[in-house]
Parts: structure tokens; C-alpha cells; sequence
């Protein structure tokens, strides 16, 4: 005898997680988006570094991690941590990626901004699943990449935009046309732009949460109630630089500061920084706190690099934002903080004059004016969970178990 049961639908997230916690962190929101739709799928996160075993995962929804690419200044990849060659390692990722997805059988799989995967790991995959013809697949792209000349060119080297045609249903922009024109900045063409749609920006309010880890200030600061400004630099890696000039910064009168270095900082650094930081009464430093936007919900002001869910988290609580964006490899963040300036959500500091002085100043007069809320579309996370349950609606299906 054979019963029948109704299978939830499957959700795969691939983040590839070279460089920082931002991937990662869009697939954790977006992936708690998408349990919220009617059909409560199941959602496996398949992400590129060991930190993902840190975070809360939210209910349903389980992490594949892979071993880490690190990515080098001038943009090439090799191995973080273990003593084997690129070559070997995207073939390590890519079985595994291929046969996670083959088992879990998913109904739907989100790809993060790299249509071929890093170093092209999803190949593998990508004509295993158009073979199969029964999962949707989606690239969900941040709202910028590169300047639009670097990109395209980029692109073209790399396959890309042949893999969206083959390969692509449909095509997510985590942005709002008004602030970034993606689609028509990087020359998509008429067939590739019907397949694009503008969710908005992804509301980080969503991801608060009492028991969220690193919510409370106090828990953070030991017990100091003073107002506080933050500082954060994601995973850290090329946040050097900020960082040192924050822990030298003057704090504003009455207020504390708070510094997370991130985990992907050398310990050396993180230690020189600690060092700064030694005999102040008005600063905390710490590595790593899973769930830093409950502090940035309650800060006076933020300081901090220009990363797409940094930004989002700028737009979500309007808080007074001072950036320095990284320039290199890619120009992505100082084009957003740019437009982030021009359009009075943020003040932009480019690295070359930062320094603790220009911090201080800033700071000084940024506690003392109003939350302001951006005027953005900041509809991302609701446009998702509808999207998916449109998606996922059709594709519920019997299994058969002995």
C-alpha cells in the first residue's frame, strides 16, 4: 500500500559569500520573507563561509556552508582557509552544490547576484535544473554592481548575460527604479528587462526582534545607558581603515560609541584597534554581534561603509548616517553613496579624507538633528513573499512513501 502526501514546496537560496556578511544576510531576510507566504515552504540557504553558523536561522529554514573563497584586492579568489587551489575548491563547491540541490529537489531557487555562481560553481547545477524543467529559477540583484562600462564588460567576459537567457525565468532588482535605474543602466535589452522586476528596497525593520542577538545596548556596553553612536564594517576585511579612525574620533558629549571590527578583520588589526580603545570610558569594541540592527535601531547616529543592506538599514530607520564607501575592486558603493548623498539620506566621506577629526566633526552635529525616514520604495520584502507565493502556488505536488 502506498499513501499520498502533500509535499511543502522547496526553496533554495544560493548566496556565494566572498567577501563580508552582506549575501548572507539579504538570504536570512529574504529567506524569513518567503517562509511567510501561505505555502510555508522549506528553505535550504546554501552560503560560501563557515560564519553562517552563527546566525539564527528562522524557523523552516536550515544552511548548507560551503568553504570559504576569500576574495584579493584586485578581485580574484582563492582559498580562504584551506591549503588547496582555487580550481579544487570551486570543484569541491560545485559537487556539493549540485548534489544538495538534486536531493532537496527544490520548487524554486534564488541565485544572490552572481547569475554563474563564483568562479562559474553553478554551472553544474544551472543545466541540471533547465534538464529537469520543474524548478523556477530567479537572479536577485542588489540595486548596483559596478559602473555600468565595468560591468557590462564584466559580464560579457564572464558569460553572464548568455546564462540569463538560458538559464533565468526571472530576474529580482532589490531596488527602486526612481533611485537606481538597474535594468536600463547596464544595457539589459528589451528581453532581459521584461524578465526584471523592482521589488523595492528590503525593509530592515523586519529583522527586529526581542530575542535577537546584540538587540539590547546594554548588553553590548555592560551596562552603560548613555546614548550611543555605531560604527559597523560588516565582515571586516577591508574595514581597517574606518575603524582606526573611529576609535580615535572624539565621541560626542554625552553619548557613548560602539564598534564592531567584524570577524573577517586579521586579528593583528582587531588588536591594534582594541588597543585604541584601551583606557576610553566612552567606547566598546567588539568582533562580532549576529543581529547588529538592533543596535543601529537605536543608535543617534551611524557610521560606517556603503554596503546595499547597510544602506537598507539607513533608508528602514532614517537615522543620521555618515559613509565612506570601499572604491575598490568595485565602484558600487561609492556610486551609492553618491546617490545617497545627493539625495540627503546619508553624507559621504570618501576614504581618502577620512580621517578621526572628520569623524568627530561630523558626529558632534549628526546627534543632534531628527530621524528623517527616506523617501524610497521600501516594499522589497512584501513584493518577495507575494512573488514566491505566486510562484510556488502551481508547483505543489504528491509524494509517494512506501
Amino acid at each position: 500500500m502506498h499513501q499520498q502526501r502533500m509535499r511543502r514546496p522547496r526553496v533554495v537560496l544560493y548566496s556565494h559569500d566572498t567577501l563580508g556578511f552582506g549575501h548572507l544576510r539579504r538570504n536570512m531576510l529574504l529567506a524569513q520573507a518567503i517562509r511567510q507566504c501561505g505555502h510555508a515552504p522549506e528553505v535550504l540557504l546554501i552560503a560560501g563561509m563557515r560564519e553562517a553558523g552563527a546566525f539564527d536561522m528562522p524557523d523552516g529554514v536550515d544552511c548548507l556552508t560551503l568553504p570559504a573563497y576569500a576574495k584579493a584586492a584586485d578581485g580574484s579568489y582563492h582559498a580562504r582557509d584551506l591549503g588547496i587551489g582555487v580550481d579544487a575548491l570551486c570543484d569541491m563547491r560545485a559537487a556539493t552544490i549540485r548534489a544538495a540541490v538534486k536531493n532537496f529537489r527544490p520548487d524554486l531557487m534564488i541565485v544572490d547576484n552572481v547569475p554563474r555562481g563564483a568562479q562559474y560553481e553553478l554551472a553544474p547545477t544551472l543545466r541540471a535544473l533547465k534538464r529537469s524543467g520543474r524548478t523556477r529559477v530567479v537572479l536577485g540583484l542588489r540595486d548596483i554592481i559596478d559602473r555600468p562600462s565595468v560591468m557590462r564588460q564584466q559580464w560579457l567576459r564572464q558569460r553572464n548575460f548568455e546564462a540569463l537567457q538560458d538559464h533565468y525565468d526571472d530576474i529580482w532588482v532589490y531596488g527602486d527604479p526612481d533611485f537606481f535605474p538597474t535594468a536600463d543602466e547596464y544595457g539589459l535589452g528589451a528581453e532581459l528587462s521584461a524578465r526584471v522586476t523592482y521589488t523595492g528596497y528590503l525593509d530592515q525593520r523586519a529583522r527586529l526582534s526581542p530575542d535577537a542577538q546584540g538587540a539590547d545596548p546594554l548588553q553590548v556596553t555592560g551596562g552603560d545607558a548613555r546614548p550611543f553612536v555605531l560604527c559597523q564594517v560588516g565582515g571586516g576585511r577591508d574595514g581597517v581603515a574606518l575603524c582606526t579612525a573611529f576609535a580615535g574620533a572624539p565621541m560626542p558629549a554625552g553619548h557613548q560609541g560602539i564598534l564592531i571590527t567584524g570577524t573577517q578583520m586579521s586579528a593583528a588589526d582587531r588588536g591594534r584597534i582594541a588597543a585604541l580603545a584601551q583606557g576610553r570610558s566612552d567606547l566598546t569594541v567588539v568582533d562580532f554581534i549576529a543581529e547588529p540592527v538592533g543596535l543601529a535601531a537605536r543608535a543617534a547616529a551611524l557610521v560606517s561603509m556603503c554596503g546595499y543592506n547597510t544602506a537598507c538599514e539607513m533608508m528602514s530607520f532614517g537615522l543620521p548616517a555618515l559613509v565612506v564607501p570601499r572604491v575598490r575592486p568595485r565602484t558600487e558603493q561609492l556610486i551609492r553613496a553618491q546617490r545617497m548623498q545627493d539625495r540627503g539620506i546619508a553624507r559621504m566621506i570618501h576614504p581618502d579624507a577620512l580621517s578621526p577629526a572628520a569623524i568627530g566633526d561630523w558626529l558632534q552635529g549628526a546627534v543632534a538633528r531628527q530621524a528623517a525616514p527616506a523617501r524610497v520604495d521600501l516594499g522589497g520584502l512584501s513584493r518577495v513573499t507575494d512573488m514566491a507565493a505566486q510562484m510556488l502556488a502551481p508547483r505543489t505536488r504528491l509524494r509517494r512513501l512506501a
